[in-house]
């Protein structure tokens, strides 16, 4: 799952992004409401988190922009402003959800699944696919009963994969969503971790969950049925 975080107090960005990093979670983080724009505009994002007082855009400037252009990514407003109708004018202008400053971090990563949940469908922290349990939560993987042990891209692939299930999903796609823009790996990034995750989850399974869709990308499908010709 991939967040932007979008606070102009240098310091504050930097916790969250590492709490967020820490949590299993890719982030960017920009300083400014015109900079974010270029991230939005740029990437695929989850959720972002953005900041109510900032220079050259507001949070609110920012966030009405955003809806007027139909985005519908969920933005939690973080805010030192507590009076009520500071509240409303975010909720009004298309906030998902909002958090007073100073907060805890288990109360932020609560607040970002309960509004990731909220986009996706779901009353859960836990994400299936026939046999196969997510856990976003835990950052546990199960299949079967059994216990799968990941890596924290691998989480995030699969993750990003099962939110998706039965939608084929290019390498470009899940590159964009699960890679932040700092990161400077190889071309096959995405091949390798496609690879290591079904071993990891098919393995010997009688039925295979991942599919190569050959020139196209990935799907992940619950029932295993194989690409029709």
């Amino acid at each position: 799952m991939r967040i932007l975080v979008v606070e102009d107090e240098r310091d504050m960005n930097r916790l969250i992004v590492k709490t967020l990093t820490k949590a299993g979670y890719q982030v960017d983080g920009c300083h400014d409401g015109a900079a974010a724009l270029d991230y939005l505009a740029g990437a695929e994002y989850d959720a972002v988190l953005l900041d109510v007082m900032m220079p050259k855009m507001s949070g609110y400037e920012l966030l009405e922009t955003l809806r007027a252009r139909g985005c519908e990514t969920p933005v939690l407003l973080l805010t030192a402003r507590d009076a009520v109708e500071d509240r409303v004018r975010g909720l009004d202008l298309g906030a998902d959800d909002y958090l007073v400053k100073p907060f805890d971090f288990d109360e932020l990563l609560a607040r970002i699944r309960a509004m990731t949940r909220k986009r996706a469908g779901s009353r859960s922290n836990r994400l299936t696919a026939g046999d196969l349990t997510v856990d976003i939560e835990r950052r546990t993987v199960t299949r079967a009963g059994r216990e799968i042990p990941l890596l924290p891209k691998e989480f995030a692939v699969l993750e990003f994969m099962v939110r998706n299930q039965g939608i084929v999903l290019s390498r470009e796609k899940i590159e964009d969503r699960i890679w932040n823009y700092e990161y400077a790996g190889s071309s096959n990034n995405v091949d390798v971790y496609m690879s290591k995750l079904r071993r990891k989850i098919d393995g010997d399974a009688p039925v295979k969950l991942i599919h190569t869709i050959r020139g196209v990308g990935w799907v992940l499908r619950p029932d295993g049925t194989e690409e029709r010709p």
